[in-house]
């Protein structure tokens, strides 16, 4: 399947010269869905996964189906201020300024072998925040998987030590 054509490119959102991909349209097609969440299953089966890692958000929206064609559980990682509870922070430089992601301090065991999941790699920086996050928890990561990449970004170059799953790349 041709996962490329069912997403929306919307050009100059949310400002000129930004190539917005719209994901939205790839969810309502069921076959799209199912298609990208099996392939995702495919690789994690492969890597011997224990849990998935969604992150917010929309890694929340391909994770639980994952995770339920798993037959595993999903654990969270969310912008500051989101979860209750104990939690480790780990704070992330932006273009202009900064940001910070936390998990559950029991979200995972020590050991796992967990999958990073999100919709988009671009510069990396929030997907190097969560693997960072899921490191200090004790947990090992399995691998990451993506729906699209945007390859002119190089954020591969910031997991330089992982498996790297995408379905759809972007050259530009």
């Amino acid at each position: 399947m041709n996962l490329r054509d069912t997403i929306r490119v919307i050009p100059d959102f949310p400002k000129d010269g930004i190539s917005f991909k719209d994901i939205t349209t790839l969810l309502r097609n069921a076959d799209a869905l199912r298609y990208t969440v099996e392939q995702m299953a495919e690789y994690a089966r492969v890597r011997e996964v224990d849990v998935i890692v969604g992150v917010e958000s929309r890694g929340f929206i391909l994770g639980a189906p994952l995770a339920y064609e798993l037959g595993m559980g999903l654990a969270l990682i969310r912008k500051s201020g989101k979860l209750p509870g104990n939690v480790l922070t780990v704070e992330y430089d932006l273009e202009y300024g900064s940001d910070a992601l936390e998990i559950h301090r029991d979200a995972l065991d020590p050991g796992n072998r967990v999958l990073i999941v999100d919709d988009l790699l671009a510069t990396g920086g929030t997907v190097g925040a969560a693997a960072e996050l899921v490191e200090k928890v004790g947990a090992e990561i399995a691998g990451f998987a993506f729906l699209m990449e945007l390859t002119f970004l190089e954020g591969r170059l910031r997991l330089p030590n992982y498996d790297i799953l995408t379905l759809v790349q972007y050259e530009d």
